[in-house]
């Protein structure tokens, strides 16, 4: 049997008259007919009963046509579905701490306004898991703070941001105009998770001033180091995005860092993923706020 038999067969049921099911479908009258005795034979049993014009369902008939029903629709949705995925599909974006509170929010905003109907997953880690979502095809589209390490990842570079030396207000380091790592390393340090990109970065610039630095507190939480920093626990280096707000209302200082460290934040995807018309629009919209942001 085939997918023309249901749909033909749904037709005649609902309209119980093979002429009009003819004509609803543009199809010869002949043609009905035959499609119906084909799958009377088929089945072995009598569908419709015949009374002058009018053909009505057997019991058999009446539980066929759920079944017909149910496969015409069900292929009908898949065809919209398909067809129209960019529209009515379903992205999945994976993004950095980072990334998923200060930048995440506005470009889901944006995205949203082009494609209303397209539904959008997010999910926000850290960079290394981010990327580990990527390879199993758990997330269409990651952003991160770093560049990839797998082979199979490729990396789009959107913006960038720059590692921020913050100090509580009053600090003896505050007065100067620039500090170093090893400044800073003098006075007990705040610092992130192992694992996350910013922590990665600080921990490398130490590593290449053979400087080992042991935090007197780690944390997941961006905004529990600034508010340590704050209260006076000690000295951080954090993403500049993460504590502007803090920077500009004075909860704490910045202080330039003598050696500016800076780092692309990476649009990244699988080598192998195709990326559909949604994808490429949210990549472009990531780009543009990229450039938006350079010139602020």
């Amino acid at each position: 049997m085939t997918l023309r038999h249901m749909k033909i067969y749904v037709a005649v049921f609902q309209h119980s008259n093979i002429t009009r099911a003819a004509e609803e479908l543009h199809l010869a009258q002949p043609s009905v007919s035959l499609a119906v005795k084909e799958l009377e034979e088929y089945y072995g049993v009598r569908l419709f009963e015949r009374r002058g014009r009018r053909i009505l369902p057997t019991e058999a008939g009446r539980e066929f046509y759920g079944y017909a029903l149910h496969i015409a629709s069900l292929f009908d949705e898949m065809e919209t579905r398909i067809k129209n995925w960019d529209r009515i599909g379903t992205l999945r974006i994976g993004t950095s701490i980072t990334i998923g509170t200060h930048i995440l929010p506005e470009l889901l905003h944006r995205f949203q306004e082009q494609f209303p109907e397209v539904r959008t997953e997010a999910e926000i880690n850290n960079s290394s898991l981010i990327e580990r979502r990527v390879l199993d095809n758990a997330i269409d589209v990651g952003l991160i703070e770093n560049q990839p390490e797998h082979e199979d990842i490729c990396a789009v570079p959107f913006m960038r941001d720059e590692l921020a030396a913050i100090l509580p207000p009053g600090h003896a380091l505050g007065r100067q105009k620039k500090v170093t790592l090893e400044q800073l390393a003098e006075y007990p340090f705040l610092m992130r998770e192992k694992g996350s990109a910013g922590r990665e970065i600080l921990d490398a610039a130490f590593a290449l001033r053979q400087q080992a630095v042991h935090p007197v507190m780690e944390s997941v939480s961006t905004q529990a180091i600034v508010r340590g920093v704050a209260e006076g626990l000690g000295v951080a280096v954090l993403p500049y995005l993460l504590v502007r707000r803090a920077i500009r209302e004075g909860a704490v200082i910045q202080v330039s860092l003598a050696e500016p460290m800076e780092r692309n934040l990476n649009i990244i995807y699988h080598k192998s993923k195709y990326l559909t018309g949604n994808m490429n629009t949210f990549i472009e919209l990531c780009k543009q706020y990229g450039e938006e942001t350079d010139h602020e």
